[in-house]
């Protein structure tokens, strides 16, 4: 099979296919529009808890202060709005590239179901304070039983429907896809490991620094699998399909896919400098990350290069402005966190505004353009429509998205070197320069700037889900044909 998803036909409906033989594009079609759903959702409390802390008079308690929202934007925005994008476009890939149906639209139907259940869940219990306290694996006991149901139904979809595929070679996505689903498995069953002593209350079976390991290992992998490995799959479908250019190089996605899937394991300690892990534990964690820019951007270059020949599609496709500008970011995102997580580096930036500037050009920059593209790409075919309702409005979405994420890092970034500076400036006597009351005043002209920037993100998801909407009615569910025959070349 050539190494080119865009020799994959899109039928939809009108390739040649036995009778009654179509692909199962409902639970596609349901996760996608989850998807720009529980974005929405997921970046309207951010841009309130980038308010609250601008303006603390916005802290309404007990459930609706910053300290109950956060935990509440960062699931929604990971676990719903791109968890929501990896099931519906994995499972659009795993069928296409291996042309057959989800082996189970049962099981299928029950990870959207179930997943859905898993947020609302979270959605109640987050602001009522009921959490575990780790970052990123906040939600208690019962709904991580919930959470592991959902994910064994996920595996057996999607690497059973790879077991059945009528072509030979599995491509480079599902390589991904599946590398996500395995290791997600692994850390989410290891870091939840808890005692219940109650209903909604229970205790991690690790304490002290290994507790902080074991959370770090997850968050670092979590950063690694689920917002990385997992939207890399994504890349290497959709930016091929949407240039119409072979993958720039094969070779270079499968060394990309094992060196990432390799060295990701070991950077969680850098989470960890200066505490009471093992100083050798963070000089791994240091190691590793540093290697980690290698295959980072051997990806990056990957993706980017697939548009050779065909860069001018950039002038007027903004779908590919979105893809190509992922990679982007992805990019820059995947050099500066090994540069912050060099001991020198981090003695200034942890703790600091920086880091939170950081995550969200990986998490705004990356992870949610790769996905819109994706969604932009997904929606017409899933509704039997030749485009988006309106082209104008992806691009006005680009734009939005662009600027909104550029103000939002410039500030933290700023804000961050401002505050390691402060803080570890000292007077001649060796006591500290600055009162702690200061670094915040120096820094709250660019959490106003933080705010704008998330609420422009924000009103960009809001034109893509009346550009999603008009696209819907407009259009039908309809599912494509499975090509009776692979074709010759493939």
């Amino acid at each position: 099979m050539q190494a080119n998803p865009a020799s994959h036909p899109d039928t939809r409906g009108r390739g040649q296919a036995s009778p009654g033989e179509t692909y199962n594009y409902r639970v596609i079609r349901q996760f996608s529009i989850m998807t720009v759903v529980w974005g929405i959702v997921g970046m309207l409390v951010g841009v309130i808890c980038a308010a609250q802390m601008t303006w603390p008079e916005l802290n309404f308690g007990p459930w609706f202060h910053f300290g109950r929202l956060r935990p509440l934007h960062t699931n929604a925005v990971i676990f719903a709005f791109g968890g929501c994008a990896l099931f519906a476009t994995s499972y659009y890939v795993v069928q296409r590239t291996s042309q057959v149906r989800l082996i189970s639209d049962a099981l299928a139907s029950f990870t959207f179901w179930g997943w859905q259940l898993v947020i609302v869940a979270a959605a109640v219990t987050l602001p009522l304070g009921i959490t575990s306290g780790k970052e990123y694996a906040e939600l208690e006991w019962p709904i991580d039983i919930l959470i592991t149901l959902v994910w064994v139904a996920y595996a057996v979809v999607f690497f059973g429907t790879l077991a059945k595929r009528k072509i030979k070679h599995i491509y480079v996505a599902n390589w991904f896809y599946g590398a996500f689903i395995l290791a997600v498995a692994l850390l989410h069953i290891v870091n939840s490991l808890a005692v219940p002593v109650s209903m909604w209350k229970s205790y991690s079976v690790y304490a002290g620094a290994v507790d902080a390991m074991v959370q770090w290992w997850y968050g670092h992998n979590a950063v690694g699998f689920f917002l990385t490995a997992a939207f890399l799959g994504m890349m290497y479908y959709f930016v091929p399909k949407q240039a119409g250019r072979p993958v720039f190089s094969y070779r270079l996605s499968v060394v990309h896919f094992w060196a990432l899937v390799f060295t990701y394991m070991w950077a969680g300690p850098h989470h960890l400098h200066y505490t009471a892990l093992p100083d050798w534990t963070q000089s791994l964690g240091m190691v590793f990350s540093l290697i980690l820019l290698a295959p980072s951007w051997g990806g990056m270059i990957n993706g980017i290069m697939t548009l050779s020949g065909a860069w001018h599609k950039l002038r007027s496709d903004p779908i590919l402005k979105f893809l190509i500008t992922a990679l982007s970011f992805y990019g820059m995102s995947t050099f500066e966190g090994p540069m912050m997580s060099i001991k020198t580096v981090n003695a200034l930036s942890h703790y600091t505004d920086w880091t939170i500037g950081h995550v969200h050009s990986g998490a705004l920059g990356w992870v949610a353009m790769i996905s819109i593209g994706s969604i932009y790409y997904l929606i017409p075919r899933l509704f039997g429509r030749d485009s988006m309702w309106s082209v104008r409005l992806i691009d006005t979405h680009f734009w939005l998205s662009t600027i909104g994420v550029v103000l939002y890092i410039a500030a933290m970034w700023i804000a961050g070197v401002t505050q390691g500076l402060m803080w570890r400036q000292t007077n001649p006597d060796g006591t500290l320069a600055y009162a702690f009351i200061e670094s915040i005043k120096a820094t709250y002209p660019y959490y106003i700037v933080r705010v704008t920037g998330g609420a422009l993100y924000l009103l960009g998801m809001l034109l893509m889900a009346y550009n999603v909407a008009r696209t819907v009615m407009a259009g039908r569910a309809e599912d494509a044909a499975i090509p009776a025959v692979a074709p010759a070349h493939a």
